[in-house]
C-alpha cells in the first residue's frame, strides 16, 4: 500500500495538527534563522518528517492556509509541486475558506520554512489532522522515540514547545508511513 500524497484525518474543522513528510535530495548544511543562534546544522540527504500546528478556525492560522503557506517557497522561487493539488483538495474539503494562498512574500518564521524553502527539498507528503485537540506535543513525541527515526538537532522544529523535537530523519519503508496514519488517528480518537 502506498500513502496518498494528501491525507486528511477528521472534518469540518479549519484548524488542527498537520505532519509534513519531505525528500532531501543531498546532503546540506543549513541554518535555521536563529535556532541555536544561527548554527549550521548538517542535514543528510534522505525522508524527513516535520510536526506542527494552526489551531484558528480563520485566517492565516487555519490549517488550509498553513499548509499552503508551507509549500510555497519564497523570492520568487517556485512553490513545492504538491501545493497545486494541495488547494484543489482542499476547496473540494472544505479545508479553509476564501483564496488559500499566501497574500504577501513568504518570510521565514518557523524551522522548517529554511528546509522547505530549499530546491533540494521536496515536500512530499502532507497529513492534516481536522481537530481542535492539541496532539502537537504527542506526536513530536511519537515520532522521536520511535526506532525509524532520527533526531538531527534537539529541539529542531519545536521552539515552543520546550523538550521536543518536531523535525527528525525517517529511515523506513513506505508500509511506516502508511502505519503512521493510523498512529496518528489514535491519538485524535
Amino acid at each position: 500500500m502506498v500513502l496518498d500524497p494528501i491525507t486528511v484525518i477528521g472534518k469540518d474543522y479549519q484548524g488542527g495538527t498537520y505532519v509534513l513528510r519531505m525528500r532531501l535530495r543531498r546532503n546540506l548544511r543549513l541554518r535555521f534563522g536563529g535556532f541555536r543562534g544561527g548554527k549550521v546544522i548538517a542535514m543528510p540527504e534522505g525522508e524527513y518528517v516535520y510536526v506542527g500546528s494552526a489551531l484558528s478556525q480563520r485566517g492565516a492560522t487555519a490549517l488550509g492556509r498553513r499548509l499552503v503557506r508551507h509549500a510555497s517557497r519564497s523570492e520568487g522561487k517556485s512553490n513545492q509541486a504538491i501545493r497545486r493539488t494541495m488547494v484543489k483538495r482542499f476547496r473540494e474539503i472544505g479545508l479553509g475558506e476564501g483564496d488559500l494562498l499566501p497574500r504577501s512574500e513568504k518570510k521565514m518564521h518557523w524551522n522548517v520554512d529554511h528546509l522547505l524553502d530549499r530546491r533540494e527539498v521536496r515536500l512530499t507528503h502532507v497529513i492534516a489532522i481536522r481537530s481542535p485537540k492539541r496532539v502537537e506535543g504527542a506526536i513530536g513525541q511519537l515520532l522521536e522515540q520511535d526506532c525509524h527515526t532520527m533526531i538531527i538537532e534537539k529541539g529542531l522544529g519545536a521552539n515552543d514547545m520546550p523538550g521536543n523535537t518536531h523535525l527528525v530523519k525517517v529511515e523506513a519503508e513506505e508500509a511506516w508511513w502508511v502505519e503512521l496514519v493510523g498512529r496518528l488517528e489514535a491519538l485524535v480518537v
